[in-house]
């Protein structure tokens, strides 16, 4: 059996998943999990703009786009960095700022 990495939501990261529909928020779970077990998530990509061992998990559905930006190569937790629904094509220069700010925290080994 692996041992599942544990999760720690930075910030609002895990009140503002809860925001998303269930259908999304089952999917997310299904990803964080795969995160979890040392899987990749089925649709990811690489964000070297917030930091390096950065991603971005990428959920869709009928009512728009999601995103969870996380961690996973700091020892043996996976930091959410942060939810939000995407609402164009790029990714929000808001949304880069938010998970900047909070990558950089757990870099310094702060709590936020």
């Amino acid at each position: 059996m692996i041992d599942e990495k544990p999760i720690y939501w930075i910030g609002s990261s895990y009140k503002d998943l809860l925001k998303f529909p269930d259908g999304v928020k089952k999917m997310a779970g299904y990803q964080l999990h795969r995160v979890q077990s040392g899987l990749e998530p089925d649709n990811y990509k690489h964000m070297k703009t917030i930091g390096s061992g950065v991603k971005e998990i990428r959920l869709t559905d009928s009512d728009g786009n999601y995103r969870i930006i996380y961690i996973a190569n700091f020892g043996e937790k996976i930091y959410v960095l942060h939810s939000f629904n995407k609402k164009s094509q790029k990714t929000s220069q808001q949304d880069i700022k938010i998970a900047k700010k909070r990558f950089m925290v757990i870099k310094r080994g702060g709590n936020l």
